[in-house]
């Protein structure tokens, strides 16, 4: 049995499972774009990116201007230069960096072109008290959401996480075609 492409502890949705000889399609399947469903806290910032992780920066954010949010968010389509999470399963000297981020190493990230092909605008809400967006990203394969989550609150001056994620699509499969395991 093998997979195509991880997903993060805190991420639901589909997962590519090959058995026997159908895991020589996987490295295939791999470079596949995948699009995501993704809901974003603003007003903290976390070390692993998301919200499982230590928060590192907290700010009120009671509100953010819609048209202002589409406008930032339309002005992110396309390939953008960012920061691989401390918290990934990127190796480097051949340990993945989330092992090293657990230990509390400090761990030089390298920076990443992330393609977002398309993306778009759900909705904006109040959650436990915290200000939130959902929105659909399609990215290209090796594009991290999480990176993506903390610059957009860059673009928008306000820290920002990833509170959920649900991976709904790779390639032409999707997650309402998927099997339960």
């Amino acid at each position: 049995m093998g997979h195509a492409g991880t997903l993060d502890p805190m991420a639901s949705g589909l997962m590519l499972i090959g058995i026997e000889s159908g895991t020589k399609a996987l490295t295939t399947l791999l470079k596949l774009p995948k699009t995501y469903e993704a809901e974003i806290c603003f007003g903290i910032a976390t070390d692993t990116g998301d919200i499982t992780g230590k928060i590192v920066e907290e700010k009120i954010v009671t509100a953010i201007d819609r048209p202002l949010l589409k406008n930032v968010l339309e002005g992110m389509v396309g390939t953008l230069q960012l920061k691989v999470p401390a918290y990934s399963a990127i190796k480097q000297g051949g340990e993945a960096l989330y092992k090293k981020a657990r230990r509390g190493e400090v761990v030089d990230t390298p920076v990443r072109p992330m393609t977002i092909d398309s993306l778009e605008f759900q909705d904006m809400f109040t959650k436990d008290g915290k200000l939130r967006v959902l929105v659909i990203f399609s990215v290209s394969s090796g594009s991290y959401i999480r990176s993506i989550a903390e610059e957009l609150g860059r673009r928008l001056s306000v820290p920002a996480t990833l509170s959920a994620l649900r991976r709904i699509s790779i390639g032409d499969f999707l997650v309402t075609d998927a099997q339960s395991l």
